[in-house]
């Protein structure tokens, strides 16, 4: 086996960023070896057998092209929690954990009990990282994609979480039976419009198209979500929603107009605006 084919080797000669080639190696060292990521360091002089070395450079070769990293490793780490993540579904992002803190301290407000509703799910991210944190809480979590929902039920039976959540197909709300009424209601919804130059750009490129535009001005699905939270919310009940960095002003004037109370921006890392939330009055 030639010297070239060491880790160290492989790592100081890829064109990929040092940072997505580790986490690539390491996925092909736990798979073909059993060994941990910290091997990358300490068996640096590690020669790939033919399969892990052809594994790597299928894997080195996809990324070079743009493929998404959770997609090719199949997996995502999200607030306390990792997912499996496959093309059917958005990648969660850090900005994304916002609604998740939101909802926490929602529930801890209301004693760790809480009814909460993830619309338009995805992975489960949402939904499974607040059952995770909140194991008192029960979580309903919609998605029009069936190909999204097993996704997100198999990260539900992976994370030991089926009993807590309960999955449900349809349009926002149209996916709900009955008249439950929710403490909180939380939602991601497809927020880029048609136009934006980013679709074409980065991961993006490689993410479900209907997961991040509504095919017009990026605000038709938090128009939606917003317009009808009133008769979905308990009296005192907060919608928190992610959406662009530039339209927090806009989704602050949809909730106004829904009547919605002590309206709040969130920011993310960046210093971006990204969530706008609000609250149902209470009678």
């Amino acid at each position: 086996m030639s010297k070239h084919h060491s880790l160290r080797s492989l790592l100081g000669g890829t064109l990929l960023p040092l940072n997505e080639a580790k986490i690539l190696l390491a996925f092909v060292l736990e798979k073909h070896y059993q060994l941990p990521r910290s091997a990358l360091l300490s068996h640096d002089d590690l020669q790939l057998n033919s399969e892990a070395l052809q594994q790597w450079q299928d894997l080195e070769a996809r990324r070079l092209f743009g493929e998404p990293v959770a997609y090719l490793i199949g997996k995502k780490g999200f607030h306390e929690i990792e997912l499996y993540i496959a093309p059917g579904v958005l990648i969660p992002r850090p900005e994304t954990e916002l609604l998740v803190e939101i909802a926490l301290r929602e529930i801890q407000k209301l004693g760790g009990q809480a009814n909460v509703l993830d619309l338009g799910t995805g992975s489960g991210a949402i939904a499974l990282a607040v059952a995770h944190a909140a194991p008192n809480t029960l979580v309903t979590a919609t998605d029009e994609s069936l190909e999204a929902l097993a996704i997100a039920k198999r990260n539900a039976e992976q994370l030991s979480l089926t009993p807590q959540v309960r999955f449900s197909q349809g349009s926002w709300y149209a996916a709900l039976a009955g008249t439950t009424q929710f403490d909180v209601i939380l939602s991601n919804p497809p927020y880029i419009a048609r136009e934006d130059g980013h679709l074409l750009q980065g991961d993006l490129r490689f993410e479900p198209r209907t997961a991040l535009t509504d095919g017009a001005s990026g605000l038709t699905c938090l128009e939606t979500i917003i317009a009808q939270a009133d008769s979905h919310l308990k009296p005192g009940g907060v919608v928190a929603v992610e959406h662009g960095f530039d339209q927090s002003d806009a989704v602050v004037n949809l909730l106004k107009m829904a009547n919605l109370q002590e309206i709040q921006v969130h920011q993310d890392l960046a210093g971006h605006d990204r969530v706008a939330s609000g609250r149902k009055p209470m009678p």
